[in-house]
């Protein structure tokens, strides 16, 4: 099989498209990347090279050596990867080491993986080992709504996991651990890799202070749709503020004890403190 004709990278692509169509990627902003099947590779293998060299990756995974993933390239548009996805998105393969990668196929005229790579291989390696290896997809997109938040809440776990529950019921049950905020750091190297992975423990959606959010799940629906719901539930938030800032009526602690109750998730009881 050619390696466009493939399911999982029809999904990819559709992925990207979905973003840029919510306007989630200004530019050359944001990246996605999937950790791909052993089948997969497989049904793809003839259309794989192992002519290139080896390049650091910047940081270590070892959890993830040997294994093959598809990404998005660095300096390219998410508008474009519909449009000619060869030559805007790539699959690479760690080494036994865990240090390096070299790319497999794509790119096909010139460049480089996503410069977040550490960071999308770092959370990787921690979301395999938390999920069972049930997690797949990382994806880092460019929200307005979130990135708007991180300027006037508390940079503060608690604080956005409980104001974006309270936003919309289903936000709760969608991402029931809440969610983790990391403080401003320049981003695409090993700081803020480290950083990110330590909330992926955690999370399975890392907020970065005015930048954009880091999400992590099976498959690209899931996934996808995790973003899709954190930034609605904070254009909810920023539309509630602009409003009136102290709100008449909520969802208060003894309703998500309820919601958890019926749709059977655990709501950690740190975020369920009374205000």
């Amino acid at each position: 099989m050619k390696v466009l004709e493939a399911e999982f990278v029809k999904g990819f692509i559709r992925m990207c498209d979905d973003g840029f169509n919510q306007n989630w990627h200004e530019r050359n902003g944001g990246n996605l990347s999937y950790r791909v099947k052993a089948e997969e590779i497989e049904s793809i293998k003839e259309e794989l090279s192992e002519a290139s060299p080896w390049q650091p990756i910047g940081t270590g995974v070892p959890g993830l050596a040997g294994e093959y993933f598809l990404v998005t390239g660095s300096g390219k548009y998410f508008r474009n990867v519909i449009l000619d996805p060869a030559a805007n998105i790539c699959i690479v393969q760690v080494d036994a080491s865990g240090k390096n990668y070299r790319i497999c196929w794509g790119l096909i005229n010139g460049g480089r993986p996503t410069s977040e790579l550490p960071s999308h291989l770092m959370n990787h390696e921690v979301k395999k080992q938390v999920s069972g290896g049930k997690h797949r997809v990382i994806y880092h997109a460019h929200p307005a709504n979130i990135i708007a938040l991180t300027f006037v809440l508390p940079l503060e776990d608690k604080v956005f996991t409980r104001e974006l529950w309270e936003m919309a019921t289903e936000c709760p049950v969608v991402f029931p651990d809440g969610v983790g905020v990391v403080g401003w750091m320049v981003p695409g190297g090993r700081d803020i890799a480290v950083a990110t992975s330590a909330m992926m423990k955690k999370y399975d959606v890392a907020v970065w202070a005015h930048h954009g959010c880091f999400c992590s799940g099976e498959d690209f629906d899931l996934t996808f749709g995790l973003m899709h719901t954190v930034e609605k539930s904070a254009e909810i938030l920023v539309k509630v503020l602009s409003v009136r800032p102290d709100k008449l009526q909520t969802i208060s602690p003894r309703n998500f004890r309820d919601l958890a109750a019926d749709f059977k998730v655990t709501l950690p009881e740190e975020f369920l403190f009374e205000k």
